[in-house]
Protein backbone atom coordinates (compact mmCIF):
# COMPACT_ATOMS: atom_id res chain seq x y z
CA UNK A 1 0.00 0.00 0.00
CA UNK A 2 2.33 3.23 -1.11
CA UNK A 3 -1.16 5.27 -0.27
CA UNK A 4 1.13 4.82 3.35
CA UNK A 5 3.97 6.61 1.97
CA UNK A 6 2.35 9.38 0.08
CA UNK A 7 0.19 10.32 3.42
CA UNK A 8 4.00 10.21 5.11
CA UNK A 9 4.92 12.82 2.48
CA UNK A 10 2.09 14.82 2.56
CA UNK A 11 1.97 14.96 6.90
CA UNK A 12 6.25 16.11 6.18
CA UNK A 13 4.59 18.73 3.50
CA UNK A 14 1.43 20.27 6.34
CA UNK A 15 4.58 19.82 9.11
CA UNK A 16 6.91 21.91 7.05
CA UNK A 17 4.50 24.35 6.23
CA UNK A 18 3.57 24.66 9.87
CA UNK A 19 6.86 25.98 11.08
CA UNK A 20 7.50 28.08 8.20
CA UNK A 21 4.04 29.93 8.72
CA UNK A 22 3.62 29.33 12.29
CA UNK A 23 0.31 27.70 12.58
CA UNK A 24 -0.48 24.97 14.74
CA UNK A 25 -3.51 22.38 13.39
CA UNK A 26 -5.12 21.75 10.44
CA UNK A 27 -8.46 21.59 10.72
CA UNK A 28 -9.28 20.80 7.25
CA UNK A 29 -6.92 19.55 4.61
CA UNK A 30 -8.34 19.33 0.48
CA UNK A 31 -6.36 17.55 -1.88
CA UNK A 32 -6.53 16.23 -5.73
CA UNK A 33 -5.36 12.60 -6.36
CA UNK A 34 -6.79 12.23 -10.55
CA UNK A 35 -8.20 8.91 -11.52
CA UNK A 36 -4.87 8.40 -13.74
CA UNK A 37 -2.41 8.83 -10.23
CA UNK A 38 -2.62 5.41 -9.15
CA UNK A 39 -3.91 6.53 -5.72
CA UNK A 40 -6.43 5.02 -4.08
CA UNK A 41 -8.79 7.45 -2.00
CA UNK A 42 -9.88 5.58 0.36
CA UNK A 43 -6.42 4.29 1.21
CA UNK A 44 -5.28 7.48 1.44
CA UNK A 45 -7.69 9.01 3.93
CA UNK A 46 -7.26 5.56 6.17
CA UNK A 47 -3.61 6.46 6.15
CA UNK A 48 -3.80 10.22 6.91
CA UNK A 49 -6.26 9.28 9.36
CA UNK A 50 -3.41 6.50 11.16
CA UNK A 51 -0.87 9.15 11.13
CA UNK A 52 -2.72 12.55 12.53
CA UNK A 53 -2.91 11.85 16.42
CA UNK A 54 -0.35 13.62 17.53
CA UNK A 55 0.34 15.80 14.88
CA UNK A 56 -1.12 18.91 13.65
CA UNK A 57 -3.49 17.10 10.89
CA UNK A 58 -5.12 15.82 14.15
CA UNK A 59 -8.94 15.67 14.10
CA UNK A 60 -8.64 17.01 10.70
CA UNK A 61 -10.91 16.44 8.32
CA UNK A 62 -9.33 15.42 4.76
CA UNK A 63 -11.15 15.90 1.55
CA UNK A 64 -10.10 14.20 -1.72
CA UNK A 65 -11.05 15.74 -4.57
CA UNK A 66 -10.66 12.67 -7.80
CA UNK A 67 -10.82 14.66 -11.27
CA UNK A 68 -11.28 12.04 -14.55
CA UNK A 69 -8.33 11.22 -16.19
CA UNK A 70 -8.28 13.45 -19.92
CA UNK A 71 -5.96 12.11 -22.64
CA UNK A 72 -5.42 12.98 -26.19
CA UNK A 73 -5.75 10.21 -29.15
CA UNK A 74 -3.08 10.42 -31.05
CA UNK A 75 -4.97 8.86 -34.14
CA UNK A 76 -8.09 11.28 -34.44
CA UNK A 77 -6.74 14.05 -32.40
CA UNK A 78 -9.61 14.27 -29.87
CA UNK A 79 -9.60 15.32 -26.36
CA UNK A 80 -10.84 12.03 -24.72
CA UNK A 81 -12.23 11.35 -20.95
CA UNK A 82 -10.58 7.54 -19.66
CA UNK A 83 -11.01 6.06 -16.31
CA UNK A 84 -7.91 4.51 -16.06
CA UNK A 85 -5.05 3.33 -18.03
CA UNK A 86 -4.83 1.03 -21.46
CA UNK A 87 -8.34 2.06 -22.36
CA UNK A 88 -9.27 2.92 -26.28
CA UNK A 89 -10.40 5.63 -27.32
CA UNK A 90 -14.24 6.14 -27.04
CA UNK A 91 -14.15 7.89 -30.47
CA UNK A 92 -11.75 5.72 -33.05
CA UNK A 93 -11.01 2.56 -30.49
CA UNK A 94 -7.55 3.28 -30.74
CA UNK A 95 -4.94 2.81 -28.14
CA UNK A 96 -2.39 5.87 -28.72
CA UNK A 97 -3.96 7.85 -25.61
CA UNK A 98 -1.27 10.09 -23.96
CA UNK A 99 -2.85 11.35 -20.51
CA UNK A 100 -3.05 15.16 -20.37
CA UNK A 101 -5.27 15.38 -16.86
CA UNK A 102 -5.93 13.74 -13.54
CA UNK A 103 -2.39 11.77 -13.28
CA UNK A 104 -1.55 14.61 -10.33
CA UNK A 105 -1.72 14.23 -6.47
CA UNK A 106 -1.75 17.65 -4.76
CA UNK A 107 -2.82 19.56 -1.50
CA UNK A 108 -4.84 22.30 -3.19
CA UNK A 109 -5.82 24.06 0.25
CA UNK A 110 -5.69 23.39 4.02
CA UNK A 111 -7.72 25.52 6.31
CA UNK A 112 -5.40 26.10 9.66
CA UNK A 113 -5.91 27.74 12.94
CA UNK A 114 -3.10 29.55 14.60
Amino acid sequence: MHEASLAGGILQLVEDAARREGFRRVTRLRLQAGQLAGVEARALRFALEALAPGTCLQDALFEIEEPPGQAWCLPCGQSVSIAQRGEACPHCGHYQLQPTGGTELKVLDMLVED
